[in-house]
């Protein structure tokens, strides 16, 4: 009995170390706290401890529980995740960009530069081969993480959607942290931030549907998501969204990560029409349908928000669902003949003319195993 008590008190002595090695590196971040913590408090989406959808949103679905459903996607039966073939690059010189032109870079996975208007946005940089906290895991596809943080000009708006590995990457950030004049997140999203090193009064932290000014006639809204947060074992202790940016001459929606629910169309009733629409459209499954987009929801949420034209993202660079990799791009521009929205599917690296209505673009990805 002493032995067994004895093995068991060293088992789990040894996991609560490594628990505290591995959660304590710099990359994890600090939670919220003190005059942060506060303001979080008064939000009315923060109930019992925790930030919540507008609807119920499971996170798994179906018979499996959560351990066993990523024990399935992790270990089960997966094929065409990954291409064999490189993924193709043009490698842009975003720093060389003719700053008259209002163009958009797609970077691969969820992130994206936009220049436009005389100033130079980014939004979700993951400039690494890999998503996640350890560089052994979820690994970047052949030739999709061509662009690093050194490839980054300086930076007006630097937009975070949410706080997961792949959305938000502590060696991005801090490599092209010097180059960034303003950060705009989620409520709580700011407390990592800080933590690393980033000037406190360049960092602005909004609740759905707070806004802020960044200059004349250039406004950024934090609008709801159906996702969830957590980089660590605490969830939903940080602010997912969504963000309605308003140029002097655009509405662009950055969509972040998150499922179809009503808050597309109260977006699109309230902000409305909306002239480029980024939405994800990758990494789905049956069994996590509330918290992505189904393939079949995309142009749904891109009516409902009256966009005038669709920029499917979170797709080719990493393997987060067990889909085939090139399943989303296929699924697109099918459904784009049924639903008479411009699809826009650049190879990464590629310009997109935001004023340019009439630009054409490849299905690149049809050549590829």
């Amino acid at each position: 009995m002493k032995r067994i008590m004895y093995i068991s008190f060293t088992t789990l002595f040894f996991l609560s170390l490594l628990s505290y090695v591995v959660l304590g590196r710099t990359s994890f971040g600090k939670l919220p706290k003190g005059e942060r913590l506060e303001r979080i408090k008064q939000s009315p989406n923060y109930r019992n401890d925790e930030f919540q959808n507008q609807s119920v949103t499971p996170t798994f679905t179906g018979q499996d529980s959560q351990i066993t459903a990523i024990y399935k996607f992790l270990f089960g039966k997966k094929e065409r995740v990954t291409p064999i073939d490189s993924i193709p690059v043009i490698k842009t010189n975003l720093a060389s960009l003719d700053p008259q032109k209002d163009v958009l870079v797609w970077l691969g996975h969820s992130s994206y530069f936009i220049q436009i208007d005389g100033k130079r946005i980014l939004v979700d940089p993951v400039l690494n081969d890999h998503a996640s906290p350890f560089s052994w895991m979820i690994k970047a596809f052949k030739g999709s993480d061509a662009y690093k943080a050194e490839n980054i000009p300086d930076i007006d708006y630097l937009f975070i959607t949410h706080d997961h590995w792949d959305h938000l990457d502590y060696e991005t950030v801090m490599k092209i942290k010097p180059r960034v004049k303003k950060v705009i997140c989620g409520l709580g999203v700011g407390a990592y931030f800080e933590y690393w090193g980033f000037n406190p009064a360049s960092i602005t932290e909004l609740d759905w549907y707070e806004h802020t000014y960044l200059d004349k006639s250039w406004i950024a809204t934090a609008t709801s998501a159906r996702h969830f947060s957590g980089r660590g074992l605490k969830r939903n202790k940080t602010l997912w969204a969504s963000f309605v940016l308003q140029t002097p001459s655009m509405k662009i929606f950055i969509g972040g990560d998150g499922g179809y629910d009503k808050h597309f169309k109260e977006i699109g009733n309230k902000f409305g029409p909306i002239d480029l629409a980024i939405l994800e459209q990758g990494q789905y499954d049956q069994r996590w349908k509330y918290i992505h987009l189904l393939p079949e929801q995309v142009f749904q949420a891109a009516l409902d928000l009256k966009a005038k034209s669709l920029l499917p993202v979170h797709n080719s660079k990493f393997a987060l669902a067990a889909h085939q990799w090139d399943e989303p791009l296929n699924k697109q521009v099918k459904d784009a003949n049924h639903y008479k929205i411009p699809v826009l599917t650049p190879m990464i690296g590629e310009p997109v003319n935001l004023k340019e209505t009439t630009q054409q673009f490849s299905q690149w990805w049809k050549k590829l195993k």
